[in-house]
């Protein structure tokens, strides 16, 4: 691990922890604002608005617009975490190390406090400080890899696959809307912060898609055998589940993983000064929680 790549990443997450410290504490909304901070500020890697405001910075965008953007897309991960914990979903009850907003805010605040985030997102994202034809543009994206057709439209291809499980193309669905979506959203979003160009949005796209394929299928073996104390949640949740360990075994997952890091490495290695979004998808691949 490069140590200034790996302090520049800290730098990074700094930089959304105080941007998002701040929010939420005017008086008068006393209960929903505590459970949108409990989980908004709970921790956690931050890996998307951090992909936010280091595409930006490839193309030569502000870290203001940046960390607006990137608050935004935080919120709405936030959201679809509080929301993914939920009894009628996958009835977790610890989330990065901390009790899930539902067993400190019971199921309704913590049902609100999601909607409340999702819905926040959109105000944060309006105030983006670039030309008005992207921040249109930033809000098309967000919404619609959030959506029925992004992450909510994974979210329940999953749930379906608890009862009738899914081969090799519906989990490669399944991914690619539920995670893979969101973390396409956080790329482009930040080559918004810059420039339209669609080569640099081809690109954030391209990286996304195999970064997303490498992080879920490393998701799934550390919900296999990693530690539940480093991952600051319980392992062994997707027993029941279909996904790329339970239908290929983890000797596959590992070089599949490895595969997708190489060609989301490519697809940005052409553009100057991308080095530290490549070590970051190595970072992402080798991580242990």
């Amino acid at each position: 691990m490069k140590p200034e790549y790996a302090a520049r990443l800290r730098e990074d997450q700094q930089l959304i922890e105080e941007a998002l410290a701040p929010l939420y504490q005017a008086p008068g909304c006393g209960r929903l604002h505590e459970a949108m901070r409990y989980s908004l500020l709970a921790g956690g890697k931050r890996i998307r608005p951090v992909l936010t405001l280091e595409f930006s910075r490839l193309f030569g965008g502000s870290d203001e617009a940046a960390l607006q953007a990137g608050i935004a897309m935080e919120m709405v991960h936030t959201y679809s975490l509080i929301h993914d914990d939920l009894p009628c979903m996958d009835n977790d009850d610890l989330r990065r190390g901390k009790p899930t907003s539902h067993k400190v805010f019971g199921e309704a605040g913590a049902v609100l406090a999601g909607d409340a985030l999702l819905t926040e997102a959109f105000v944060q994202l309006s105030c983006v400080p670039v030309n008005p034809d992207r921040r249109i543009k930033m809000v098309e994206i967000l919404a619609s890899c959030a959506g029925s057709e992004g992450m909510v439209g994974g979210q329940v291809l999953d749930l379906d696959a608890e009862s009738v499980p899914a081969n090799q193309h519906g989990v490669e669905r399944i991914q690619s809307l539920k995670t893979g979506a969101l973390i396409q959203a956080a790329c482009q979003l930040g080559v918004l912060c810059a420039t339209e160009d669609p080569a640099a949005l081809k690109a954030a796209a391209d990286y996304a898609e195999h970064l997303g394929r490498a992080f879920q299928i490393v998701d799934d073996l550390l919900d296999a055998f990693g530690s539940s104390e480093k991952l600051g949640k319980m392992t062994g949740m997707d027993e029941k589940k279909s996904t790329f360990l339970s239908l290929n075994g983890p000797e596959w997952c590992r070089e599949e993983a490895k595969s997708r890091t190489v060609r989301a490495c490519s697809a940005i290695e052409p553009f100057s000064e991308s080095e530290f979004l490549v070590w970051l998808a190595w970072a992402l691949h080798d991580r242990d929680h």
